[in-house]
């Protein structure tokens, strides 16, 4: 059980590197990618399994941390989804909307982090 949740963390983390690596990656010309998207869905379902995990592994969990990460989440997604519906139909995409998608997870990967 401990190593599916390994794989689900290394997921987690696959998922961040989307969303902030093409965020980093588009600086110069800030715009919101279909694969953040992609990485913002990645981030929210294995957060919410790894959270189902937590009890069947018997960890201690800080249970505030996780839901202001998964609210931060849910935020990250919705505005990744209108970011890739706004790509896809070739409209133009707010410089605030991509900082604000990247910001957002990197803000999450901070509390992460550092919040023990």
């Amino acid at each position: 059980m401990e190593i599916l949740y390994s794989i689900f963390v290394f997921l987690h983390i696959v998922g961040a590197a989307m969303i902030v690596g093409i965020w980093i990656g588009n600086m110069k010309k800030p715009t919101v990618h279909p694969r953040q998207f992609d990485g913002a869905m990645l981030q929210l379902i294995t957060g919410v399994i790894m959270m189902g995990l937590i009890p069947a592994l018997d960890m201690d969990a800080n249970y505030v941390k996780l839901g202001i990460k998964l609210v931060i989440a849910l935020v990250v997604g919705v505005l990744a989804f209108i970011g890739r519906r706004k790509y896809k139909a070739n409209e133009p995409i707010s410089t605030g909307l991509a900082h604000a998608v990247g910001g957002l997870a990197l803000l999450n990967i901070a509390l992460a982090t550092l919040w023990n």
